[in-house]
């Protein structure tokens, strides 16, 4: 209680311009970039659809908000300051995501568990209680329930009960959004999607998503990502976005999808933590994202998406790969280029390319449905998540990233992808990496690639000289092998103490790369989509 007063003190007494001066200097490492919603060449029926789909999605980010920071919800919904109105929209509540999480508007330290559990509870109590009730375990650790205290029991509340209120007119949403569709497959799954917003049984509506057959729109719409959990690592929160394809970029991604079961054959890990992915459904799509909402609007903006996260459907069916085109055109442009200019060797910085970026963000959605399924601990099938705990996310990451760059030498090795376009690979992969080194290690991307950056500085397949970073081409390929195959392990044995251990060996920020960081503040450190459809907050 003392620390959370002296923390939180300080802050409260500064003036009101140096508050504002504070927002200001947050807020000027995002650039707003246009999103718009073209609509030319669709049918009054299909913009219709469109503003019930982005309807649905405010209801969920309402959902949203009430999962991360409830008093940060009622400044936002009072105050009159709009630049603190924005960074707030940014984050999503009164912490910054990209400076270790760090409060900007009078908030104590952010909770681990944010408002998916009891304030002042800690990991180890949870699995104290949980050895000493273990019929309460079920309902603690279930990714849709919110944790409480009733009557000395720890109790889980299940999310559509708890967000009632908000999740029926979010149904009734999706269904008059069905009603409006010319597509009965997707109109179909929008109706299975909102029974499972009632009952928090997505598996059958998940399957359905999957199925779905080169749709002109698509829609995320679930609790999928944990990154709001750093407690226990299982629970999830709402997550949104209206998609509209594009055709032609969505063509070019057939070579990908032929090889993902081979790749998965080739990873470096024995053969029971790499199920055969043959037969498995892999469908890719580039999308316009026109409205996005919940944990895909708010801190670190993604620009593709590999759901859904359920093991039972990665095992059954496979995983759908979503590569947000407008979004990543935005962070090509006006971040990871010009990052790319200022940190890395001339030469190397010019092999950096939108189309290798693009390249190594596609191996990176598909190695999330790659490698084990769940771990095996104690001769026990576990989840993954529940295995790791809240270090999962950033592990999980990580493991993207590397096996993903596995997989692209392994289509160059075999012909698939153009010999010659391999340095440009890794050039365009490591100007990512700067990128999000940006976030800070308090947000589990950044996490993964400090890590990244440290392993591959230590083989020396990454190095800084002449007052730049140089990639030793040479080293890169095995450096990656070996970090790969560490990783892939540490998932398979479910090695919570040996993940714990080697983030907090190489997550930390060496003193040169943060003085190299800070001679960029410049270049953004991403945007703030400027949507066509207003927000609308309750």
């Amino acid at each position: 209680m003392t620390f959370r007063l002296l923390f939180v003190v300080p802050f409260l007494l500064l003036s009101a311009s140096a508050q504002n001066s504070d927002v200001v200097a947050r807020l000027a490492k995002w650039k707003n970039v246009d999103m718009p919603f073209h609509s030319a060449g669709l049918t009054d029926r299909e913009r219709q659809m469109v503003d019930k789909l982005v309807d649905a999605c405010r209801l969920l980010d309402d959902v949203y908000w009430r999962q991360s920071d409830l008093k940060g919800l009622e400044l936002y919904k009072t105050t009159k300051d709009p630049q603190l109105k924005t960074l707030m929209m940014i984050m999503g509540g009164r912490w910054d995501l990209i400076d270790d999480n760090h409060p900007f508007a009078g908030a104590g330290p952010m909770p681990p568990g944010h408002e998916l559990y009891p304030r002042g509870l800690t990991r180890e109590q949870i699995e104290q209680y949980v050895k000493q009730h273990p019929e309460d375990k079920a309902a603690i650790y279930n990714p849709y329930t919110v944790v409480k205290w009733r009557n000395n029991r720890l109790v889980g509340t299940p999310y559509q009960d708890e967000y009632r209120a908000l999740l029926t007119p979010m149904a009734q949403d999706l269904r008059a959004a069905a009603a409006l569709s010319p597509d009965p497959a997707f109109a179909n799954f929008l109706r299975m999607r909102a029974d499972a917003l009632l009952s928090s049984d997505y598996y059958k509506s998940d399957l359905a998503w999957l199925e779905l057959k080169d749709p002109k729109f698509d829609v995320i719409f679930a609790p999928y990502e944990t990154y709001l959990d750093d407690l226990l690592g299982v629970k999830t929160s709402f997550g949104a976005s209206v998609l509209i394809r594009n055709d032609e970029e969505s063509r070019r991604l057939a070579v990908y999808q032929k090889y993902v079961p081979d790749i998965e054959d080739a990873l470096p890990v024995e053969a029971s933590a790499r199920p055969s992915k043959r037969g498995h459904l892999t469908p890719m799509e580039v999308m316009d994202a026109p409205y996005r909402a919940g944990d895909l609007r708010h801190g670190y903006e993604a620009v593709a998406d590999n759901l859904p996260n359920d093991p039972r459907i990665h095992q059954e069916k496979g995983t759908k790969k979503i590569f947000f085109k407008n979004f990543m055109d935005a962070r090509v442009n006006y971040v990871i280029l010009p990052i790319a200019k200022r940190l890395m060797r001339p030469d190397q910085a010019a092999m950096a390319s939108a189309q290798g970026y693009l390249a190594s963000t596609l191996l990176h959605e598909i190695s999330h449905g790659l490698g084990p399924d769940f771990a095996q601990v104690n001769g026990k099938r576990v989840d993954i998540r529940e295995a790791i705990g809240p270090a999962y996310a950033g592990l999980e990451e990580a493991k993207a990233d590397v096996v993903g760059m596995f997989g692209l030498k392994w289509l160059v090795d075999h012909g698939a992808l153009p010999k010659e376009r391999l340095e440009e690979y890794y050039a365009s992969y490591v100007a990512g990496i700067f990128r999000t080194l940006r976030l800070g290690i308090g947000e589990a991307h950044g996490r993964a690639e400090m890590m990244e950056f440290s392993r591959l500085n230590e083989q020396h397949a990454l190095n800084y000289a002449g007052g730049r970073y140089v990639i030793d081409f040479a080293r890169m390929p095995g450096a990656l092998a070996d970090l790969a195959k560490q990783l892939l392990e540490f998932e398979a044995r479910g090695d919570r103490a040996g993940v714990e251990a080697w983030f907090t060996k190489y997550d930390r920020m060496p003193s040169g790369l943060k003085t190299a960081l800070a001679g960029i503040t410049n270049i953004p450190v991403d945007i703030n989509p400027i949507f066509s459809f207003k927000d609308e907050v309750q």
